[in-house]
């Protein structure tokens, strides 16, 4: 039976690497697929991976109806096997439920990759929206971790460095971006509480108040 398939997990945690792996999969047997992405790291309408892999979508803007999209294509003598939406986190609810009615109406495999929640903890729309709805949830295996080593399960921004914990929810950036600009970093749930990210941990250990002192001087 077709359903709706919501894969999630932290940033940095392979998921447009899965999307762009279930694609080659079902096109190399022949079937045709829609792609759909929003804010990609490599720019509108493309799905990409930090591996360097990357193929054409189509920009999900945030108007689309996705139902009537897809029947259009179908009118208009396109073929559809299943569809792929990458970022699915930057989606209304409203379009999540255009989502579900494509499976439900035209029968057809939606496969969504998103984050689960902002830099705050707190859950996307859409995330949240896909977690009412879906049909499977899946939590990727491949496991990013926090500077310190353990499974990372928190989405931190960092503004030159510096851990926040405000501001609009949705901002571009990456785990790659310059101290300088707005970047994002994955952490475990007790570095994200005491908003401690790798840079911070480094500046602390180099602080002359945590130096070792010569007690013979």
């Amino acid at each position: 039976m077709p359903e709706l398939a919501f894969f999630s997990g932290t940033m940095d945690c392979g998921k447009s690497t899965l999307a762009l792996q279930i694609e080659h999969n079902r096109s190399s047997r022949g079937l045709q697929g829609m792609i759909y992405s929003r804010n990609d790291r490599a720019g509108r309408g493309k799905l990409s991976s930090r591996l360097g892999l990357v193929t054409e979508a189509v920009e999900a803007a945030h108007d689309m109806d996705f139902y009537t999209h897809v029947v259009g294509h179908l009118s208009s003598g396109g073929r559809v096997d299943y569809v792929i939406v990458d970022e699915a986190q930057f989606l209304a609810p409203g379009q999540v439920d255009q989502l579900a009615r494509v499976v439900d109406d035209l029968d057809l495999d939606v496969f969504a990759f998103g984050i689960t929640t902002d830099f705050r903890s707190k859950l996307f729309p859409g995330s949240q929206r896909l977690v009412e709805l879906a049909d499977r949830i899946e939590v990727l295996q491949v496991e990013a971790l926090c500077w310190c080593g353990a499974r990372a399960t928190h989405n931190a921004r960092t503004v030159d460095g510096r851990m926040v914990v405000e501001g609009a929810q949705v901002v571009v950036g990456d785990v790659d971006s310059p101290q300088a600009e707005v970047g994002y970093e994955v952490l475990c749930r007790r570095h994200h509480r005491r908003r401690q990210t790798s840079a911070a941990t480094r500046a602390a250990a180099l602080s002359p108040d945590v130096l070792p002192v010569d007690s013979a001087k």
